[in-house]
């Protein structure tokens, strides 16, 4: 879904691969206001330098109504000694077809192509080290190490945004895959009507994101961890 993170990838630099798996499989459940939603499924797949990033919202139960389609996120790109380099973003919902939004991203060029509903648009002044969407979350577990805090360009379907981050200590969270400590990253907002995120990965888990939060307008939405396959 909503979903963080730092680079400083070299433009011009071979995409020599970093740590991190090879293939993942994450389910989260999924929380609006506190009552379950439905779930989140997760996988990556990696193939030499290249990987495939995608994330399924299903809506189940009475609250079905408010997404009564599938959300479909999906990120493209390398994997680079830095981490993940997303070359493409697409946000689909199965329930609007017309809605597909994609965004390319030209690392030479340092410009995104947007295209959404026919229209085509080209946005300049991509920076190294940004993040689409949904690699923002699984960039944790490619970095070279856990920033302190950083500020990050992240790319939608529809729009680029500077977001800045700041660490502290997360506490334990009880999970399926037991008692994790975690380490919390918070968006810093400006202003109150912005949107307000909160990533908890587990360090013991080779960064992992075990729970994320995203508040706005009133409605925070939070996933939590139910289960997660791992490999390589």
């Amino acid at each position: 879904m909503y979903k963080i993170l730092l680079l400083a990838v070299s433009l011009f630099a071979p995409a020599a691969q970093a740590a991190g798996p090879t293939q993942m499989n994450v389910v989260y459940d999924l929380y609006r206001n506190g009552v379950k939603l439905g779930q989140v499924t997760d996988t990556f797949a990696r193939s030499g330098s290249r990987y495939t990033l995608t994330s399924e919202t299903r809506a189940t139960g009475p609250l079905k109504m408010l997404w009564p389609g599938n959300i479909r996120l999906e990120s493209t790109g390398v994997v680079t000694s830095q981490g993940l380099r997303p070359t493409q973003f697409r946000h689909a919902r199965s329930d609007a077809p017309n809605k597909l939004a994609t965004a390319r991203l030209d690392w030479k060029q340092r410009s995104i192509a947007y295209q959404y509903k026919g229209e085509l648009r080209r946005v300049s002044g991509l920076r190294p080290g940004a993040q689409d969407q949904l690699s923002q979350l699984y960039q944790f577990m490619f970095a070279p190490r856990l920033p302190a805090d950083y500020s990050v360009q992240v790319v939608s379907g529809r729009d680029l945004n500077d977001y800045h981050y700041a660490r502290s200590d997360g506490g334990t969270l009880r999970t399926p895959l037991g008692a994790l400590a975690t380490q919390r990253y918070q968006r810093i907002t400006q202003k109150p009507d912005e949107k307000a995120i909160t990533v908890w990965v587990a360090p013991a888990r080779n960064n992992l994101p075990v729970q994320i939060r995203v508040s706005e307008d009133g409605v925070t939405v939070e996933q939590r961890l139910v289960r997660a396959s791992v490999k390589g």
